[in-house]
């Protein structure tokens, strides 16, 4: 009876030291009373954000909050990425850094190889729109021919600059199928000129003076007030490869400023405007 008292004691201690001690480690090292709180970052009104998160190249999700933290933009267009995968960044960007976001995605395929998922139900791919501001009227068009893989755009209506703005996120096809990006960036092109004032990020594929992009260049200017279609060595690169394949298009709303920050975990660079406010130099 003695031995079955001592051993019922050691138990109960065990326990409230169990109950005391929290949960053990999870996956990564670090307990959960170690987990880092929210930051007191705040995000950036008006800046505007586009970055190809390259998929499947397995950048951490913590990896990739981390650097779009650091630039905290109001709206962020992302390319090439999986559902569950945005959805992890975001909750990162809350639960780490106080970054709160609204999400939409434009999803053009499911695919088990890249997104993860059951064989059943893959995880779907495409674009992604994140936005500090609430958004409307979201939509998700599928281009009718894609190149080597599909590819679409999407568009939402939010708050930039104190007025709703269209922000249209975008992926061409990929290099080498100069036919095919034009007749998607016509689609695009003619969307785009029905929006005044608008924002269309994206990944396009294709330099500055390439012919695919005559489209889009009556209606909109670059971010960057250097880089245009007769520019051949004005524009900062934007990829490992040292092209500029990402833009920050706008029509109707002026930028005062851009900045792209290369990254380790992608093969593309962030590329970020900030905005002019309305009443700033904008009619």
């Amino acid at each position: 009876m003695q031995a079955r008292g001592t051993w019922w004691l050691v138990g109960a201690v065990i326990a409230v030291w169990i109950v005391a001690s929290g949960p053990g480690l999870p996956h990564g090292g670090s307990s959960a009373g170690s987990q880092p709180r929210a930051s007191d970052r705040h995000v950036v009104p008006n800046r505007v954000m586009t970055w190809n998160i390259c998929n499947p190249c397995k950048s951490g999700d913590f990896d990739l909050a981390a650097e779009i933290a650091e630039s905290a933009p109001q709206v962020i267009g992302l390319q090439e990425s999986c559902t569950g995968q945005v959805e992890r960044i975001r909750d990162a960007l809350k639960n780490r850094y106080g970054l709160d976001y609204h999400v939409a995605y434009g999803t053009v395929l499911h695919s088990w190889g890249r997104c993860g998922g059951a064989p059943w139900k893959p995880g779907g791919y495409g674009e992604a729109i994140l936005s500090a501001a609430p958004m409307t009227d979201a939509v998700a068009v599928e281009y009718p021919d894609g190149g080597s893989e599909d590819r679409g755009y999407m568009a939402v209506t939010t708050t930039v600059g104190g007025r709703h703005v269209r922000v249209f996120n975008t992926h061409l096809a990929e290099r080498r199928q100069e036919p095919v990006r034009a007749k998607q960036v016509d689609v695009l092109a003619k969307v785009v000129a029905r929006h005044d004032p608008a924002i269309v990020l994206g990944d396009f594929n294709a330099v500055p003076y390439a012919s695919e992009l005559h489209a889009m260049w009556p209606l909109v200017k670059d971010s960057d007030p250097g880089c245009r279609p007769s520019s051949t060595g004005g524009c900062e690169s934007t990829t490992d490869w040292h092209s500029k394949f990402d833009y920050v298009f706008l029509r109707g709303v002026e930028a005062r400023d851009h900045r792209v920050r290369p990254s380790a975990h992608s093969d593309h660079h962030m590329l970020y405007a900030d905005l002019r406010p309305v009443g700033a130099g904008v009619s």
